[in-house]
């Protein structure tokens, strides 16, 4: 009789590979369909993560069910690699999305961001030319900037510098508050005579598919984000390590039943 543990072990990884099929069709749809730098950056990862989890689950399966010591050590194997990844990534989260903040600005509801606020490594990546022409190919696909536009279009300068804007809004849809630019509307802004020290000032321009999504500004605001999406993938992290050490556990005790079974039917036959 099969035991409880390679029942649940073959129910988890039927669910897993059920799982597995839409996660590769969305993968093959975004290689083949995918029109934009951001569509075609996920197809690859995707797909791959579909293929990895349809073997990964049928070797569970077949090791499960049909007692097949080498694929549920295998399977075992790779759970624990990808356990001891998932910590290393979790505690990696944490370390570099430590620092950084938005600085409160007076009299402004929204924050500016500075790029030097925030870890070398995530510095380094947007830093380098070829990440920040993708990343920057994202936010102009994603119209974050036009759709801003459209929703304060009508805001007077007054109320416009009292909204809460979002950190990509704040450092890549405006000017720094210290190039001290007039206010024509929120993509719109005129240059004015004061000295101007921030470099940003001199790369914003009007221009929808330019504005400032070259300034340092744009890269800490999109660091910002980062920084917040991560801590909450690595919450989720936790949970899922908390879930995948279950299974694993469980995995083990399979694992331990199909030797026995095997070495019953050694001996049996023999």
């Amino acid at each position: 009789m099969f035991r409880l543990s390679n029942n649940l072990i073959g129910i988890l990884n039927v669910l897993t590979f059920i799982l597995s099929i839409p996660i590769l069709c969305a993968g093959v749809w975004l290689s083949n369909k995918g029109v934009t730098e951001c569509e075609k950056f996920l197809d690859t990862p995707v797909i791959i993560l579909g293929v990895f989890l349809m073997l990964i689950s049928l070797a569970g399966l077949i090791g499960a069910c049909c007692r097949v010591s080498w694929l549920l050590w295998t399977y075992l194997l790779v759970m624990f690699l990808l356990i001891v990844i998932l910590f290393c990534f979790t505690i990696f989260a944490f370390v570099v999305t430590n620092k950084g903040a938005g600085e409160v600005v007076s009299e402004r509801g929204y924050k500016e961001y500075r790029l030097g606020d925030y870890s070398n490594w995530l510095q380094k990546r947007v830093s380098n030319t070829k990440n920040w022409n993708k990343i920057r190919s994202c936010l102009v696909d994603s119209k974050v900037c036009s759709t801003f536009a459209e929703k304060y279009v009508a805001v007077p300068a007054e109320q416009f510098y009292k909204q809460h804007l979002s950190s990509v809004q704040s450092g890549c849809c405006k000017p720094s508050t210290d190039c001290q630019f007039s206010y024509v509307n929120p993509t719109n802004w005129t240059a004015t005579d004061v000295v101007q020290t921030n470099p940003d000032c001199k790369t914003w321009n009007n221009d929808p598919k330019t504005l400032c999504f070259d300034c340092q500004a744009c890269k800490a605001g999109l660091l910002d984000q980062l920084k917040r999406d991560w801590k909450k993938v690595a919450i989720v992290n936790i949970v899922f390590l908390i879930v995948l050490i279950i299974v694993y556990s469980i995995g083990c005790c399979a694992f331990r039943n199909s030797r026995r079974d095997n070495a019953y039917r050694g001996k049996n036959g023999a």
